[in-house]
């Protein structure tokens, strides 16, 4: 069960990773009409929330690149985006190529302990287990890399 996890985690973030081949710097800024963010936004929000269900609601160290907080964290919009250095698209890769590695690393062996920091999220699902945040995470980084798909077909045209 524990490696499926691992593998379906691997799976969804070398999917997120084939979206993303042809967005360009300008393409990943733009935001399509009727809606809020950006691909930039999306692909440092996939990012920013595996990083702190995987590590930071562990109490265990994070890579967090500064300002990844004000930029992606649940909530903030490119709309509030001032006089910030935004992370390229080359750096957003490698850090989300890294990422499951060292979760993996980190946390193979804990996956039935309790968070330290459980939640309930918008929609009501109590998460408490490393595991729990895990699997959510599968439902939350597909519903991105949706939203990546669909901005990619609607700026293509």
């Amino acid at each position: 069960m524990e490696e499926m996890l691992f593998k379906q985690l691997q799976f969804v973030r070398d999917h997120t990773l084939k979206v993303m081949a042809g967005v360009t710097e300008e393409m990943a800024d733009i935001t399509p009409e009727g809606f809020n963010n950006t691909i930039r936004w999306n692909l440092g929000h996939i990012y920013f929330v595996l990083e702190v269900f995987a590590f930071e609601k562990n109490e265990l160290p994070t890579k967090m690149p500064e300002d990844f907080s004000k930029l992606f964290a649940p909530g903030t919009s490119t709309a509030d985006w001032e006089d910030t250095t935004l992370p390229t698209i080359n750096e957003l890769t490698l850090l989300l190529q890294d990422q499951q590695g060292r979760i993996k690393a980190t946390l193979e062996n804990h996956l039935h302990e309790n968070s330290k920091n459980p939640i309930v999220t918008k929609s009501g699902l109590k998460l408490v287990t490393v595991a729990e945040f895990l699997n959510f995470n599968l439902f939350h980084e597909g519903v991105h890399v949706s939203t990546i798909k669909l901005y990619k077909k609607l700026l293509e045209k």
